[in-house]
């Protein structure tokens, strides 16, 4: 299975921008440049997008992994903090921080701590960083 997406810049890096497609179209030629990246301006940019999939593939792999072992979830809302440090003479994401909280009938919470470690672990998005993830999980009652 393959995924495409591309992006288009033009310009400077600071006061230059780009925008961001998916095949999908569910982005399409989406804003993104240094000011959404580095100053809190307009538009996207790689670590959101990069936090985003991995919230969404972290959900995924929770949900499967709560399945196969009986559970069916109500809801699993997933929040990732990406960090982005300077590294040398460039920069890195050293860091992607999940924020978990779900509403599952009939776990109990080692279970459902042991599942959650799981599906931090076994994400193809966790996977693919060189990063130190962390995963603050909250099953609510």
């Amino acid at each position: 299975m393959k995924k495409k997406a591309w992006a288009i810049w033009k310009g400077s890096i600071k006061d230059g921008g780009g925008t961001i497609s998916t095949e999908t179209g569910v982005l399409k030629e989406a804003p993104y440049g240094f000011k959404a990246r580095f100053e809190n301006g307009p538009g996207t940019n790689p670590e959101e997008l990069i936090g985003a999939a991995h919230a969404g593939c972290f959900s995924m792999a929770f949900s499967l992994m709560l399945t196969e072992a009986g559970f069916k979830p109500d809801k699993i809302e997933t929040h990732a903090e990406v960090t982005l440090d300077k590294v040398g003479d460039g920069f890195a994401i050293t860091a992607s921080h999940l924020i978990m909280t779900a509403k599952i009938p009939g776990i109990d919470q080692a279970r459902f701590d042991e599942l959650s470690d799981k599906a931090k672990a076994g994400c193809p998005v966790s996977k693919l960083f060189n990063a130190k993830i962390t995963l603050d999980a909250t099953l609510e009652a």
